[in-house]
């Protein structure tokens, strides 16, 4: 899964309409992510393969948002 990590300094426009480039989500799901990220500092935004996730992280990274990916589940 890729999350995202609140900051003070990217605008939360540009980060919903990043998430909805980067996911092919909805206004309204990307919408909730960002309240989620504001909210509890960190958001869940995506569930993919590994290979996906990393990309959705570039994505949001360029803009300046911070961002990991690491299993759904511990194993």
């Amino acid at each position: 899964m890729t999350i995202i990590y609140d900051n003070d300094h990217t605008p939360l426009d540009l980060v919903i309409m990043t998430v909805m480039i980067a996911t092919q989500c909805t206004a309204e799901e990307a919408e909730i992510e960002a309240w989620e990220t504001q909210a509890y500092g960190k958001a869940p935004i995506h569930f993919s393969s590994e290979s996906e996730c990393n990309h959705v992280a570039q994505v949001l990274e360029a803009i300046g948002v911070k961002t990991s990916v690491q299993p759904e589940w511990k194993e």
